[in-house]
């Protein structure tokens, strides 16, 4: 297939990327490699995916998703039959982000994603959206049936949106749309910025780490190989409803807390952590935690590597990887 992926520099996209041309699909990838991650990384990732099995076959072009000129042209030019959707502005707590960065990117350049899929009559899209939907009061284990209609943060109200937009272009136009709602992703090539980096890179250096909610947050935490796995398997299956729409769970399905996966971080590296416990911040959810019998029922795949796995691996690649962190200040994200 003929696939273009969005935010194609990014972690989970570097992974889904691999998967799809190590299985012989041409991919498109779009990336506008925005300064408010680390733009190092991004392109060590690009760098990366030049040397990986089919990376012939492998595009990568300069543009950003919110400018429909720009959009519209290289749908035209390129033709996907596909579309996975992993562009946004991420993190709950990014520094300097404000509340209209994220509904550009979020919504309005979802939107121009969706339109130009629903134009070029694209067979299906599938869209990253985020475990942070859930917001308050919602029961544990999260389904995809809970309302969803708290979120706590800006982050999360755009996520919910995308997903309320997907929804009405699947019912207007019958474009096969599926959103995913990822939990915690962390492993190899993942962002500085959210905690198990964070937090290997301050075991390793010596500094404190700054455990949030004392420690006793629980997050779901889900490995990339795990997500990839998940995206290319739901990419091949388009929803066949009325209208062609769904959400799934993507979630180890596995709650841990903080203070057990700084534990598991210092079995595997020898080493004794600083703890500093700080009180929760605001938009920070106390929990999450996956029911991901929906994406087992569709696809026949659950989410399998654990925490303790998925560490060890994350250990090793990071000591082959490591590098000073990025000048800017960031603070930590353990939601999406």
């Amino acid at each position: 297939m003929r696939v273009l992926v969005t935010g194609s520099a990014g972690f989970i996209a570097h992974h889904v990327i691999t998967r799809l041309l190590a299985r012989g699909d041409t991919v498109i990838g779009v990336d506008n490699l925005e300064s408010s991650g680390d733009v190092t990384l991004k392109q060590a990732r690009l760098t990366h995916l030049e040397s990986v099995t089919g990376a012939e076959r492998f595009t990568c072009h300069r543009a950003d998703i919110t400018d429909a000129a720009s959009l519209a042209a290289l749908f035209r030019h390129e033709q996907p039959e596909r579309v996975v959707h992993l562009a946004a502005r991420v993190g709950v707590r990014s520094a300097g982000a404000s509340a209209q960065s994220y509904l550009d990117a979020n919504v309005t350049g979802f939107l121009q994603v969706l339109e130009q899929s629903h134009a070029a009559r694209v067979a299906h899209v599938v869209y990253a959206s985020s475990s942070s939907v859930y917001g308050a009061g919602t029961p544990p284990p999260f389904a995809e049936t809970a309302a969803a209609d708290h979120p706590l943060n800006v982050y999360s109200a755009t996520k919910r949106a995308g997903e309320l937009l997907a929804h009405t272009y699947s019912h207007l136009y019958g474009l096969p749309t599926s959103g995913l709602r990822f939990f915690t992703v962390y492993g190899p090539w993942g962002r500085p910025d959210m905690a198990p980096l964070r937090f290997l890179r301050a075991l390793r250096e010596g500094h404190p780490i700054d455990l949030y909610g004392e420690g006793r947050m629980r997050r779901d935490f889900t490995h990339v190989d795990d997500v990839a796995e998940a995206v290319v398997r739901v990419l091949d299956r388009p929803p066949t409803g009325a209208p062609p729409y769904r959400l799934l769970n993507v979630g180890r399905g596995e709650p841990v807390s903080l203070r057990d996966f700084v534990a598991v971080l210092e079995r595997h590296t020898g080493t004794q952590a600083l703890l500093n416990p700080r009180p929760a911040q605001p938009g920070e959810m106390d929990a999450t935690w996956s029911d991901s019998t929906a994406l087992e029922r569709e696809t026949g795949f659950r989410p399998r590597v654990s925490v303790d796995e998925g560490l060890a691996g994350l250990v090793a690649w990071e000591q082959e990887h490591s590098r000073p962190p990025p000048d800017e200040p960031h603070e930590v994200d353990t939601v999406t």
